[in-house]
């Protein structure tokens, strides 16, 4: 097959409703990835937290 075979059907416009649902699936998608990417950020803010505690530790004795 030719490259030139493959192009895809142009696609039809979205109506309101499709574009609302297909809008807060979107959005969904961008709150997932902001919760995981919280959760990595305070994971590892905890465990800067534990290294200096631990250092604090060994240079106080």
């Amino acid at each position: 097959m030719r490259f030139y075979e493959f192009q895809s059907l142009p696609t039809k416009p979205l109506t309101p409703a499709q574009a609302r649902i297909k809008a807060l699936k979107d959005q969904a998608k961008r709150a997932q990835a902001a919760v995981k990417a919280e959760r990595a950020r305070q994971k590892i803010q905890a465990g800067q937290l534990d290294l200096a505690k631990g250092f604090d530790t060994k240079n106080s004795k």
